[in-house]
C-alpha cells in the first residue's frame, strides 16, 4: 500500500485559476486522507501557456496570485536579470533578445543601468505564496513543485548567462532540445529549448544549479525533475528541423550535477526523478544511485506482455512514485474509451464488480507498493478528453482546463481504512 497520497492540480486548473482558490482546494485535500498536492511549474508561461518553456527558470508567474509584499533577500541571485529582461523587453515590443540593439543584447552595464526596475509583483506574489505553504503545512499537505529541465532561449536566463548554453556568437542556437519518437509522439517533441554547455557549469561549480534548486526547495517541499535523463544525455536537434526525428544524444553530466542537487536539497527522499519515456539502464542506475523516487504510470503498465515493465502494478516498488496519468496523457476515462481490444483484455482482471475504470485505477495506484500514489484531479473527477491538459507535440489548446467547485464531489485516497 502507497506510504503516502496525493493530488495533482495546476494552480491555473482551480476554479478561480489563482492562488486565491488554494486553501479551499487544500482542505479538499486533507479531508480525502492525503496529504500532498502536486503542480505544474508556476514559472511564467510562454505564449502558448505551457509552463514548460518559461522566459525564467526561477520567477513566479505574478498572475497566479498577490499578497502582502514580502523579502525577497534570498532571490537576488536571479531577480534582477529577470526584471532588466521584462523591463527591455517591454520596451523592444516584445521582440526577442537576440533582436534587441547590441548593446542591450550584449548587456552593455551603462545601457542597463537607464532602466528602472519594480520587484513589486514578484514580492506580492511570494506574500500570497507564504500564506498558502503556511496553510499547507497547518493542513498536514505537502506542496509537490515540477522543474523543467530545460528553459527557453528566449529567457532572462539565457540572455543574463549566455556561456551556460550552446549559442553562436549571435546568441542563436544551433540545436534544441526535445526528445526522440517514443509512446508520446510518433514524430517525437521538439520543445525548441536550448542545451546546456556543460562545462562552463562545472567551471562555475554549477552555480545556476545550486541556486536554481534552492529556489525550488524554499517554494515546495518536494521537487519533481522533468525530464530527468537530460542529466545523461539530451536529445539534440538541429535548430531548423520540422520535428524531433533527426536529432542526435549528447552527453550529460550525469553523477556530477546530480550529487549537487541532492547535497543542495540535504535529503534525496524531497527529489523525484522523472524518468518517463525511452530509459537505458544507465539513466536508471544514475537516479538509484542517488536514492531517487522514479515514476511509474499506470497507463503505460497495460499496453504489453512485458514481465519487466516498471508501470505494472506488481513491478511497481517503494522507490518509485505512482502515478494513473500525468499531465502529458490522456485522462483514464478517455484513455480507457480508446483502448484497443489487447490493453482492456490486460486491465479487465483488475477491475472489480461495480468499479467505474477511474476507480480501478485510483485503487491500483493506492494499493501498490510505491512511496507515493498522485492521482490527476481529472481521474478523481472521471472527466474525459475534454478535461486533458496536454497533448505533448501540439503548441495549441493545451493547460487551458479548470474545474469548478460545484462538480467536485468529496472524493477518499484512502485504501483498507488506512491513511494513506
Amino acid at each position: 500500500m502507497a506510504q503516502y497520497s496525493g493530488v495533482l492540480c495546476h494552480i491555473t486548473s482551480l476554479p478561480s485559476g489563482d492562488l486565491s482558490d488554494a486553501k479551499k482546494f487544500i482542505d479538499a485535500i486533507a479531508e480525502a486522507g492525503a496529504s500532498a498536492w502536486q503542480m505544474l511549474p508556476i514559472t511564467p508561461p510562454d505564449e502558448h501557456g505551457s509552463p514548460y518553456a518559461s522566459p525564467s527558470a526561477f520567477a513566479a508567474d505574478p498572475t497566479l496570485g498577490q499578497g502582502p509584499i514580502t523579502e525577497m533577500s534570498d532571490d537576488k541571485y536571479w531577480l534582477n536579470d529577470w526584471l532588466l529582461f521584462q523591463k527591455i523587453k517591454e520596451e523592444q515590443g516584445g521582440k526577442p533578445w537576440t533582436e534587441w540593439p547590441i548593446e542591450l543584447r550584449d548587456r552593455d552595464p551603462e545601457a542597463l543601468s537607464s532602466f528602472e526596475i519594480d520587484s513589486s509583483n514578484q514580492a506580492a506574489f511570494m506574500g500570497a505564496w507564504k500564506e498558502v505553504q503556511a496553510y499547507a503545512k497547518s493542513r498536514e499537505v505537502s506542496l509537490i513543485g515540477d522543474l523543467p529541465i530545460f528553459v527557453a532561449h528566449d529567457s532572462a536566463d539565457v540572455w543574463a548567462h549566455r556561456e551556460l548554453f550552446q549559442l553562436d556568437n549571435d546568441g542563436m542556437p544551433s540545436v534544441v532540445a526535445g526528445v526522440p519518437p517514443d509512446y508520446f509522439s510518433k514524430n517525437g517533441q521538439k520543445w525548441g529549448t536550448v542545451l546546456y554547455e556543460w562545462d562552463a557549469h562545472e567551471a562555475e561549480g554549477w552555480q545556476w544549479w545550486r541556486m536554481r534548486m534552492a529556489r525550488m526547495l524554499r517554494l515546495f517541499d518536494m521537487v519533481r525533475i522533468d525530464h530527468f535523463r537530460g542529466f545523461h544525455s539530451a536529445w539534440a536537434i538541429p535548430a531548423g528541423a520540422k520535428n524531433a526525428r533527426k536529432g542526435k544524444w549528447q552527453d550529460g553530466p550525469k553523477d556530477a550535477l546530480v550529487k549537487v542537487l541532492v547535497e543542495v536539497a540535504g535529503n534525496h527522499e524531497c527529489i523525484i526523478a522523472e524518468d518517463l519515456g525511452i530509459i537505458p539502464p544507465e539513466v536508471t542506475e544514475l537516479r538509484k544511485r542517488h536514492n531517487l523516487k522514479g515514476m511509474s504510470v499506470l497507463q503505460f503498465g497495460f499496453d504489453d506482455n512485458n514481465s519487466d515493465n516498471p508501470h505494472r502494478p506488481a513491478n511497481i516498488t517503494r522507490g518509485r512514485v505512482v502515478y494513473t496519468g500525468t499531465h502529458d496523457n490522456d485522462t483514464t476515462a478517455s484513455w480507457w474509451n480508446s483502448s484497443p481490444k489487447s490493453r482492456i483484455r490486460r486491465i479487465k482482471p483488475h477491475i472489480k464488480d461495480g468499479e467505474s475504470i477511474c476507480q480501478t485505477m485510483i485503487r491500483l495506484a493506492l494499493s501498490s507498493d510505491a512511496g507515493m500514489a498522485i492521482v490527476p484531479l481529472q481521474d478523481i473527477m472521471e472527466l474525459g478528453n475534454e478535461a486533458r491538459m496536454n497533448t505533448p507535440g501540439i503548441a495549441h489548446g493545451n493547460w487551458k482546463w479548470r474545474f469548478e467547485w460545484r462538480d467536485l464531489q468529496p472524493f477518499s485516497l484512502v485504501v483498507a481504512g488506512s491513511k494513506s
